[in-house]
């Protein structure tokens, strides 16, 4: 099984992340960010099919997972989207990297959409599952759909200290759980989950992941350090850059929608699919489908590297 090795390390922000690097150092560069509960190995079909047509592609493990840590032990773990975007612009400007295609899912996508929406000077193009996934946190104790509630049981129960506890206690089930739910079609063996769950046994895993889904519902305060990124995020601006959107049919946690449904917070050129046969995990799930959707996109930084 492949396995996304070795590893480089770079001091961004504050943290030291852990990423994985593969094609040509003077390629058009690519960030694939992987989501929660998943690592860096969602795109281990996904990287190598980009470097063969001369992508520079980075895979950084996200706060919290596998080797990527703080420098400090008095850092905020905090799990909130500004958070991630600051998080990514960091690693943007500690790899001298002036623009890139922006690629992810889940906590990376929604990195990805804060970096595209707040910095678009940096992102050439956006592929993201679940279209724009920029938190609105002013609306989050606005009820959902009864089914759609039904599938964010496990967000409400991070909320408690059982939930805390429960994920403490056997992440690994929990986690694989999530993965089950999330992606039914999807027929995964214990060596492909194992080989992402390693990325869990992190010691801030539980704080972030915890922390991440009580900010989101306002439960709880974020880092001070983030609190500008936040305030602009709260407007829900738009994403101007060149997009391509998805939704699995099969999506156990956001149900497949048309384009419509989030076309007011994209001014600039969008193609929205569906993918059928795929769930959450659509990296992994339809690797071709993902690396082809990044490639369309590549083009337009090739350009912007010549002028």
């Amino acid at each position: 099984m492949n396995r996304m090795e070795p590893l480089r390390k770079i001091e961004a922000g504050v943290l030291e992340i852990a990423y994985y690097e593969t094609g040509p150092s003077d390629g058009p560069p690519v960030l694939l960010m992987h989501g929660f509960p998943y690592d860096i190995h969602t795109y281990a079909e996904v990287a190598p099919m980009l470097a063969g047509q001369g992508c520079r592609v980075i895979v950084p493990y996200m706060r919290g997972y596998g080797s990527t840590r703080f420098l400090h032990d008095a850092t905020p773990r905090s799990g909130e989207q500004a958070a991630f975007g600051a998080d990514l612009l960091a690693l943007l400007d500690a790899l001298e990297i002036d623009r890139a295609v922006l690629a992810g899912y889940d906590w990376g996508g929604r990195a990805a959409c804060v970096a595209a929406a707040l910095w678009p000077g940096r992102c050439a193009g956006l592929v993201s599952l679940n279209s724009y996934n920029i938190q609105n946190i002013a609306k989050a104790m606005e009820p959902d759909t009864p089914e759609n509630e039904h599938s964010l049981w496990y967000q409400y129960y991070f909320h408690s200290e059982r939930g805390r506890a429960g994920l403490a206690k056997d992440r690994r089930a929990l986690t694989r759980l999530l993965w089950r739910l999330w992606s039914p079609t999807w027929k995964f063996d214990d060596a492909t989950f194992e080989r992402s769950a390693a990325a869990f046994d992190h010691p801030d895993f539980v704080e972030v992941v915890i922390h991440s889904y009580r900010h989101r519902f306002g439960l709880v305060a974020g880092d001070p350090a983030y609190a500008d990124i936040e305030r602009r995020l709260a407007a829900q601006p738009a994403i101007t850059v060149p997009t391509i959107t998805f939704d699995g049919i099969d999506d156990g946690v956001r149900p497949p929608a048309d384009a419509s449904a989030h076309a007011q917070r994209f001014s600039g050129p969008r193609s929205h699919r569906l993918v059928p046969g795929a769930g959450h995990n659509l990296p992994q799930e339809a690797p071709r489908i993902f690396a082809d959707a990044v490639l369309e996109l590549v083009p337009a930084l090739r350009h912007h590297n010549t002028l």
